[in-house]
Order: structure tokens, then C-alpha cells, then sequence
């Protein structure tokens, strides 16, 4: 297990998880990512055994919980992890509504 901060992409507060090393993150995001499945942070300080987020997609944090550093904003925000299907990287789908095409 390895303690790992990841900062609230909406104000910049710092949280801190403890999570296996073997997860690798694959970003974090103030929208969950469509087909993610994701295990509360909170839910899962103080587990005894293993990783409390082996088997998820990634992890709901909300900012300002007992895991952050300060304050926070009280908004959630995801942690996305790496998956994996048929040997194959998953990307995640992007709702059309989030695309951009202003280049200047």
C-alpha cells in the first residue's frame, strides 16, 4: 500500500489515499467517466484488509472530506484508474457535450 495525493480539479485542495501500488491513475476528473464504476473514499478509510479499492474503476472523492488536506469545496471529483479489456487499454468516452473545436 502506498499514500498518494491527488488534488480537486475544481479548487486545488489536497487529499491523500492510501491505495495499492500495483493501481495505475489514470486521471482525475470533476465528472465521473461514463462506464467507470467507482468506490467512495470515505466508504473506504479504515478497511482492514487489502485494498478497499481493488476491483473499481476508480474512486469518488469529495473534496474537503476526511481525507483532504484544508477545507475543500464539498464538490465530488473522480479518480480514474487504468482499465483493462481483452488485453487492451480502455479509453473513456467523451459526451459530445465536452468537445471543443476552438483552436485560437
Amino acid at each position: 500500500m502506498v499514500i498518494v495525493s491527488y488534488h480537486c480539479p475544481r479548487c486545488g485542495a489536497v487529499a491523500e489515499l492510501e491505495r495499492g501500488a500495483y493501481l495505475e491513475d489514470k486521471c482525475v476528473t470533476p465528472d465521473p467517466l461514463e462506464g467507470w464504476s467507482y468506490v467512495n473514499a470515505h466508504d473506504a478509510v479504515g478497511t482492514d484488509e487489502g485494498d478497499p479499492y481493488e476491483g473499481a474503476d476508480g474512486v469518488e472523492i469529495i473534496c474537503g472530506a476526511a481525507e483532504t488536506d484544508g477545507e475543500g469545496c464539498g464538490e465530488p471529483y473522480y479518480l480514474g484508474f487504468v482499465r483493462f479489456e481483452d488485453g487492451r487499454e480502455v479509453d473513456p468516452e467523451v459526451p459530445a457535450d465536452n468537445v471543443s473545436f476552438d483552436f485560437q
